[in-house]
């Protein structure tokens, strides 16, 4: 099953044009009536109904008006002026009058609702909500009751997933046509509440090719192939982990133990601190040497560098050398921070032939652009775009609503994960598991986004199991990530 497209909101438009189809407004009313009426159940009968002033009001008046004829008892909201409505809207606005429905301008004093429908602002919106258009926010906010947001929750914007000032928290959003980024990452999953997608009878990829796609369970599958009975370890892969200066040996440890517990045959530590253990005892299958040993001898079929590396000479002496390997290359951490401040690594990562995985946090991608984390996470999917075009590389922006971008410009965003991965030791992980499926066989693109799905689904299965959010641990999620895999298998 092909993954789920995402549109920018002015694809979404483009879309809506190709499709030269009359009658969306009103498919949009019927599909957000008909998710009211099921989120209400049989007894709760009241909603408030709350239309802004562009096409978004008039998807909330479609199904202000349906939803009044099956005998709910709605109040609407219009936040905004008849004569300036556009066409459709304006006449879902008569819809509504036409069946003795009355347009308020506040919420009446002591009115109880059992459902709020959120009709604002759409897609559209790209300046700070104020006045008014606030008020009717934060009145949403404090109702108490489920929020159905149409579309977009208002305040979100559609395309980055910022706050315009203030947005509403819903728990429900159905929206339109496809996925937007903005719904997908940044603050837009923590206000979107539950989030399902009506195509209102479009079939977009057909329409307009899709500017990204949304990741699910199917992509591991598409990654990880069973193995056969006759199978020995050298057809397992072997990776390589070059890290683990003074005190921060367990970077460069917790990426090798996800590689191996992930399926790779073999991986060998490549430690930088002088006095590093020649064995790891609770893992005695990693290999412990000198980083140099590890380097140039055949012995690797995928390399992660930068675990707990440090800013050293050393470091980037290492660093150069690794750039210079033929192999499929995932840089994390520190070499990140290595490159960012030197124009010769930069430009020998660019002109790298074989595959390089960047998977930077925002911090460090950042360092990489030039530009300040507030800028990054200002347009994730942009920044993301930026960082694989500039460096010619496979680019993981790593937050909520994790970026995959290719030089190219084509974007991956995944939904696995959850506030519990904010702890030590996740991005190491991370880099053992897409080293792991990477030495197995995965194309280096394949092993990135599945990957990737797989460290934020392990954090998913141990919540489900009641091990979190709070106190999750890497090493956790590397035994459930191996769980998972299994079961794939």
């Amino acid at each position: 099953m092909p993954l789920l497209p995402i549109y920018s909101a002015g694809a979404i438009r483009e879309i809506e044009t190709r499709a030269n189809e009359s009658g969306l407004m009103q498919r949009a009313g019927q599909a957000a009536a008909e998710l009211a009426r099921g989120l209400c159940g049989d007894t709760a009968r009241s909603i408030l109904v709350v239309a802004g002033p562009g096409n978004n009001g008039g998807d909330a008046f479609e199904a202000a008006a349906l939803l009044r004829r099956a005998f709910f008892r709605v109040t609407v909201i219009f936040a905004g002026v008849r004569d300036r409505l556009p066409e459709d809207a304006r006449r879902a606005l008569g819809k509504w009058q036409e069946i003795g429905g009355t347009p308020l301008d506040s919420v009446p004093d002591g009115a109880r609702f059992d459902l709020a429908i959120d009709g604002l602002f759409g897609i559209g919106l790209k300046r700070p909500l104020a006045g008014r258009h606030r008020e009717l926010v934060e009145t949403l906010n404090a109702l108490r009751v489920p929020v159905l947001a149409l579309d977009v929750p208002s305040g979100i914007d559609a395309d980055t997933g910022a706050v315009m000032g203030c947005a509403v928290r819903a728990t429900h959003t159905l929206t339109f046509i496809a996925h937007k980024p903005g719904v997908l990452t940044l603050d837009g999953p923590d206000h979107c509440g539950e989030l399902k997608v009506d195509r209102l009878g479009l079939d977009p990829p057909a329409l307009l090719e899709p500017e990204g796609a949304l990741l699910d369970a199917d992509i591991l599958a598409a990654a990880v192939a069973p193995r056969p009975r006759n199978f020995h370890k050298g057809k397992a892969g072997s990776v390589g982990v070059i890290g683990g200066a003074v005190g921060t040996l367990g970077a460069a440890v917790i990426a090798g133990r996800a590689a191996l517990r992930c399926g790779a045959g073999r991986v060998y530590l490549g430690l930088l601190a002088p006095r590093a253990p020649r064995v790891d005892y609770a893992h005695p299958e990693l290999m412990l040497r000198k980083p140099a040993e590890i380097l140039g001898k055949g012995l690797l079929d995928v390399l992660v560098v930068g675990p707990g590396m440090g800013k050293t000479d050393a470091g980037r002496r290492l660093l150069r050398a690794a750039l210079a390997v033929p192999l499929p290359l995932v840089l994390d951490a520190d070499a990140l921070n290595l490159i960012a401040d030197d124009r010769g690594l930069e430009a020998a990562v660019a002109k790298r032939a074989a595959a390089t995985l960047l998977t930077p946090h925002p911090a460090e991608a950042a360092r990489l652009l030039g530009a300040s984390t507030r800028a990054v996470q200002a347009d994730r999917v942009a920044a993301a775009r930026a960082l694989a075009a500039r460096f010619r590389a496979l680019a993981l922006l790593k937050g909520n609503g994790s970026v995959i971008a290719e030089p190219h410009g084509r974007f991956w965003i995944n939904p696995s994960g959850n506030p519990g991965m904010a702890s030590a030791g996740m991005g190491d992980a991370l880099a053992g598991i897409v080293a792991a499926l990477a030495a197995q066989g995965a194309a280096p693109l394949g092993a990135l986004l599945a990957g990737t799905y797989l460290h934020g689904a392990a954090a998913d299965a141990l919540v489900t199991a009641g091990s979190g959010p709070v106190g999750i641990t890497a090493s956790e999620v590397i035994d459930s990530a191996r769980a998972l895999l299994n079961t794939v298998r």
